[in-house]
């Protein structure tokens, strides 16, 4: 299993907003729109060994599961449509029982402490960052999580709890990239077992 956690800062909690103004008045879900589809989807295809936790003001998070996930498709609006769902059911999700919202999409009321903890017990949580160790000189862990940030910087809680979490710190390159852009040279890394094979 591969896991990714993304880090949205200015996403609404409530599902008050347009699906036509993602960049402006949805928080840039815009961006964590791209990263769900850069995390599922293939050509003619969708990972089903993958799972992603949206983490939504640290407030809420925003899981979708490869293996049941239905209706995922390649343009914002309709994955923005799965996770807008998803908020008009945060009222179910009491403690950490999720709420599902849709095949495959679920919320639940905790923030990115338990996602990482509840990520740490399935495997290797590998922070992605532009100060950590080149990915090409380290061997591919076994069930990674890769936990990334919007278009904030971590915050300084974020930060802490990732110190304390992490397993490895892992730059993808030597150009920063946009976190959808990780998402997919991840999966590279992985698919080629660390560049070795093609």
């Amino acid at each position: 299993m591969r896991q990714f956690v993304i880090c949205g800062h200015e996403v609404p909690t409530s599902p008050d907003f347009s699906l036509d103004a993602l960049a402006s008045e949805a928080g840039r879900l815009d961006l964590l729109c791209r990263c769900l589809n850069a995390a599922f989807l293939t050509s003619h295809g969708l990972r089903d060994d993958v799972r992603v936790h949206l983490v939504i003001q640290d407030e809420f998070t925003v899981t979708v599961d490869g293996g049941s996930v239905r209706n995922l498709h390649p343009d914002e609006r309709s994955t923005a449509a799965l996770v807008r769902t998803a908020l008009e059911h945060r009222e179910n999700a009491i403690g950490h029982q999720p709420a599902e919202s849709s095949p495959g999409v679920s919320i639940r009321r905790v923030g990115l402490d338990v996602v990482l903890d509840e990520c740490a017990r399935d495997g290797t949580v590998v922070q992605l960052h532009e100060d950590g160790a080149p990915a090409s000189e380290a061997e591919p862990p076994e069930n990674p999580t890769f936990v990334l940030s919007d278009h904030r910087d971590f915050t300084d809680t974020e930060a802490d709890l990732l110190a304390d979490a992490a397993d490895q710190r892992l730059r993808l390159g030597p150009t920063l990239l946009h976190a959808d852009h990780a998402v997919t040279v991840a999966h590279h890394y992985l698919d080629t077992d660390g560049y070795a094979s093609f």
